[in-house]
């Protein structure tokens, strides 16, 4: 087998240099393309943070609907008690009343006609 001249071996060399220089360049370019440890943990904490808001405001929400609707049912149970005290006035100011001038008249019909 023939042994490789001074020349083959220095264009081997060249192109093993070339592979080389490229295999680093484009390490360092994917090293340039990844986020550093200290701007992933920032990032994170923005999101962290932005979720924290969003929890705290849909809680706000949900406790304002909450109160909203107590709200709405105490005002429907004032409104059923107006309506039952509204019930028991037109009674004894209307049909109470009325009950006993008909009781008194049918009592003085019945005693005058027994007389």
């Amino acid at each position: 087998m023939d042994e490789p001249t001074l020349g083959e071996i220095a264009r081997r060399l060249a192109d093993v240099h070339a592979d080389l220089k490229e295999d680093v360049r484009d390490l360092a370019g994917r090293l340039d393309s990844r986020v550093s440890m200290e701007r992933y943990q920032l990032e994170q904490q923005a999101r962290d943070e932005a979720l924290r808001l969003l929890v705290e405001r849909v809680k706000g929400i949900e406790e304002a609907r909450a109160e909203e609707h107590r709200q709405r049912d105490a005002d429907q149970r004032a409104a059923d008690q107006r309506r039952q005290a509204d019930r028991r006035l037109v009674f004894t100011a209307l049909i109470a009343p009325v009950a006993l001038l008909l009781l008194q008249v049918w009592i003085s019909a019945r005693g005058a006609g027994a007389a």
